[in-house]
């Protein structure tokens, strides 16, 4: 994890030099955007393991920064911002973020949710384990290449973020088993769970259908149980 590489986008030159204080001294390489345009030019030209986003940002705010990023950059986002009604955060993970942390956080708790982010990010990648040998699922018309992190539709590659990919790994290599929204957060999120992670499962599995589902409003691939979770069969 040593190195990795974190954009920190905000418009507030206070708040990215704390952040780029904090975050260095962890041992991370930073690089700093003001606006949502530079932060998208930044992850066309560069490769980052985490991108941290302010919300509130003249021009592109965040939202529309991290769906223009979504197209070309599968690193894990984590959203800062003043707004924490349900409804914003909602809005946050349909962006394609992967994290949200309300201003004021507490250094502490920003360096955690950042190195959570990163070390999911660089397991799923395979960075960790360079040594893993390659292995293809295939569902349905799905096929997953684990090593590479890279998902196929018919031969067609998707463009998944790092939490859409650990939620259909999981699926796929434990089929026809039931999970509930508290287990799948605690096991694809590695925290505990709490008021209000449902609602984030709820739009990450949202967000993964329209991406992998023929017809995302009648779901084949990931099945919704009533009163039970979800599972892939």
């Amino acid at each position: 994890m040593e190195h990795s590489r974190i954009l920190i986008v905000d418009d507030n030159p206070e708040i990215r030099e704390i952040i780029h204080v904090l975050l260095e001294g962890e041992g991370f390489l930073i690089e700093e955007a003001a606006d949502g345009e530079t932060a998208l030019q930044l992850t066309m030209e560069k490769d980052f393991d985490l991108i941290i986003l302010d919300i509130m940002m003249p021009g592109k705010n965040g939202y529309q920064t991290c769906v223009s990023i979504r197209k070309n950059c599968n690193a894990p986002v984590l959203f800062l911002s003043a707004r924490t009604q349900d409804s914003d955060k909602t809005l946050g993970f349909s962006s394609g973020g992967d994290d949200y942390l309300a201003k004021p956080f507490s250094y502490n708790e920003l360096i955690s949710r950042s190195k959570a982010l990163i070390r999911r990010y660089l397991v799923y990648k395979g960075k960790e384990h360079p040594s893993s040998s390659k292995k293809i699922l295939r569902y349905h018309h799905l096929e997953i290449h684990e090593e590479e992190q890279e998902v196929f539709a018919d031969g067609d590659p998707l463009i998944l973020t790092d939490t859409e990919y650990a939620i259909l790994l999981l699926f796929v290599t434990h089929r026809h088993q039931i999970f509930s929204a508290e287990h799948l957060y605690e096991t694809v999120w590695k925290e505990t769970y709490y008021y209000g992670a449902n609602n984030t499962v709820m739009v990450h599995i949202r967000n993964l259908r329209k991406k992998i589902e023929k017809d995302p409003k009648n779901p084949v691939l990931i099945k919704t149980i009533w009163g039970k979770g979800y599972r892939c069969d």
